[in-house]
């Protein structure tokens, strides 16, 4: 396990301001931490912009000091803002990604060049949230938008994020939703803000949304998904884009994508990891990200010449062949590149499914099978989203695969290699209206042990496209294409490759409102993989991670994430727990030194679902934001649940907020959103 280095000592000192107030047209101020290089007021610098809504001043603390000190030790004026009714920040926040958070972003950037310490260029940054939004700003084309950082984000909202997927809810949505409501009740801090903390914290808390109702209610990829989502017009982004992205995260589908439609000089690095920065990236090997940056920031800001654009365009870890485990902190492989997500040194190579099996020559007598898993087919998916967690890898899959279709190749005579997106084809027919079809390929070793290497799935209601549901006419055949998820991964000789078939997801997807039988045409059937016939090796990104010193924090309980699953006997039910204590991703409960602020985060899932029942399904959501310091104390108690009906689905919340142990507002949701 590598440690990560902290670098002491930089080219330029640097001065941090805690807070200051970037004001725009409309008299909204936006809360900033800035880290400012001591010799910019002599010699202007590039600026490096992060704008998200998760609070500078005690929600990112941890991550924002040694990610953008280091920044602003190698020559960098880096700011940190809030947006628009997050943190500090004056307003309300209504919804991810609106068009007024774009344009408050233009304001900022246009703040920045008008500062007597900026050189007049600036590079937009960030992970996830951050992520999305580099890209719509780019895509608005400020001229002082000179490059940008994408990390772990999507081009396309509806196709991959966390509210849908292969037009599926996703039941992560409500998870999200749920943070996204805990993390909007905390007040902003009296210290920065004065009195008028207390007036602003109650204006939000009485005006908050219910998200996860609120992303419930677009179900097809209408113009709400479209918007924010850059795939809509590739040549709109006209400035630089390095994008980043891990195996172990949900969202490195769109790198691909990325590459293959951007129109400007552009970069990515996927790598092992979960969904965090790669300097602290998990499962290892984490990678010198910062000093990545710094050249990349170096060659576009500051018009250096220093091999940036050097070399192939896509940096990736092939993955090698390795046991299950949800407790992987390492994964096997090397770094290979490739020129495009498209690579040309990968051709399609076609498998064909029979009785059991994985072909490499189609059968003319296939046959037929009738396809419908039980509702608990999943359990061992692992974490839609990685986060870095232990647990929370898929483990060995045979028990989900005891719950599915399965057919295996032979024992491969040489490794195999493929780099893509796998895609699956069947003809079938559906004794009900509405259905969905689940792919897995996974990686079989010589003892049985089953590996998954990706999968994908599609609510075969949306065979005409995601914008539009049009109803399976029961018994009539159809043609279903399943895209699974981009990958690269090397099997190894003497291991199969397996094809897995269900209809059920659970838990990462809310059922289907009734149990549908597929009939499948195993004729029709086809695998088809992008082979790499000689994966070019390369010595990859630099390896070691730097960092700048951390922020000063003390650990006042640590944190775990427990996870169970149980099973009732008299019901034919099972019960899947993640119980993230003292902390949501294990984190614990802290204490930031320097600004005196205490931060206690839990979380409690609990999803429910009876084998032959898919109404059963019940999703419970309890947690318990608490910070502050002496004398100023806030604490969130919040739990939602979710049920459905044949025809809606049902979401309720309740929400409590108190400060010093007095209840100041609570707020009662209960929302039915058509299926």
């Amino acid at each position: 396990m590598s440690t990560k280095r902290i670098v002491t000592q930089f080219p330029h000192a640097v001065t941090v301001t805690e807070h200051l107030w970037i004001p725009l047209g409309d008299g909204t101020r936006l809360a900033a931490r800035l880290w400012l290089p001591d010799d910019a007021a002599r010699q202007p610098v590039p600026a490096i912009l992060e704008y998200i809504p998760y609070r500078k001043r005690d929600g990112t603390r941890t991550r924002d000091e040694p990610m953008h000190g280091f920044f602003a030790g190698n020559g960098y004026a880096v700011l940190r803002v809030d947006m628009r009714g997050s943190g500090e920040s004056d307003g309300l926040l209504a919804d991810e990604y609106l068009l007024q958070e774009q344009d408050d972003a233009l304001e900022v950037i246009d703040w920045i060049t008008q500062q007597s310490w900026c050189s007049g260029n600036v590079g937009m940054m960030g992970k996830s949230w951050g992520g999305f939004n580099g890209l719509q700003v780019a895509a608005r084309r400020p001229p002082a938008l000179k490059a940008v950082i994408t990390v772990c984000s999507t081009d396309d909202r509806y196709a991959d994020d966390i509210h849908y997927k292969g037009g599926c809810l996703l039941n992560d949505n409500l998870w999200w939703g749920g943070i996204m409501l805990a993390y909007q009740s905390r007040p902003a801090d009296p210290a920065l803000v004065g009195d008028s903390w207390y007036k602003d914290w109650i204006n939000r808390l009485e005006n908050m949304p219910f998200f996860p109702a609120l992303w419930m209610e677009h179900p097809l990829r209408d113009a709400y998904w479209q918007h924010g989502s850059v795939c809509e017009d590739w040549s709109a982004i006209q400035c630089p884009v390095m994008a980043i992205g891990g195996w172990a995260d949900a969202y490195s589908n769109a790198v691909f994508r990325l590459m293959d439609n951007l129109q400007v000089p552009r970069r990515a690095i996927l790598g092992p990891w979960a969904h965090i920065y790669p300097q602290d990236g998990t499962p290892e090997p984490a990678i010198g990200f910062l000093q990545e940056a710094v050249r990349w920031w170096d060659h576009w800001l500051k018009d250096e010449d220093n091999g940036a654009m050097d070399g192939p365009m896509i940096q990736t870890w092939l993955q090698d062949s390795q046991p299950p485990s949800a407790m992987r902190p390492v994964s096997r492989g090397e770094w290979v590149g490739f020129d495009r997500g498209t690579a040309s040194n990968v051709h399609h190579s076609p498998r064909w499914l029979t009785r059991g099996q994985l072909n490499t020559q189609p059968d003319a007598d296939a046959g037929v099978i009738n396809l419908c898993s039980p509702q608990n087919h999943g359990l061992m998916a692992g974490e839609w989203m990685g986060a870095g967690v232990p647990g929370e890898m898929p483990p060995d899959q045979r028990v989900d695969d005891g719950m599915a279709e399965f057919f295996d190749g032979e024992p491969l005579a040489e490794p195999l290699t493929i780099f893509g997106f796998p895609q699956f084809t069947v003809e079938l027919s559906s004794d009900k209206p509405a259905a969905m079809l689940y792919v897995r390929l996974s990686d079989v070793a010589p003892d049985g042990s089953v590996n998954r290497v990706t999968h994908g799935w599609l609510n075969l209601s949306h065979l005409q496209g995601h914008d539009k549901s049009v109803p399976l006419i029961p018994g009539q055949k159809v043609k279903v294409p399943v895209q699974l998820d981009g990958i690269a991964h090397r099997f190894a000789a003497g291991n199969r490759m397996r094809i897995s078939l269900a209809t059920t997801f659970w838990p990462m997807i809310w059922p289907m409102a009734e149990a549908a039988t597929l009939t499948v045409d195993l004729h029709s059937a086809q695998l088809i993989l992008p082979v790499c016939a000689q994966p070019v090796s390369i010595t990859g990104p630099i390896a070691e991670p730097q960092s700048a010193v951390p922020t000063p924090q003390t650990l006042l309980s640590p944190g775990r994430v427990d996870r169970n699953i149980t099973y009732d006997f008299l019901t034919d039910s099972w019960t899947s727990v993640t119980h993230g204590v003292g902390g949501v991703f294990g984190e614990g409960v802290y204490r930031f030194d320097d600004i005196d602020t205490t931060v206690d985060h839990n979380l409690r899932r609990e999803l429910t679902v009876s084998n032959d029942d898919p109404l059963s399904a019940r999703y419970l959501l309890t947690q318990t934001m608490k910070m502050g310091r002496e004398g100023w104390w806030m604490e969130a108690v919040i739990t939602l649940e979710m049920r459905s009906d044949l025809t809606h689905f049902i979401v309720s919340g309740d929400m409590v907020v108190s400060l010093n142990g007095e209840e100041e507002v609570s707020r009662y949701w209960h929302e039915k959103v058509r299926r």
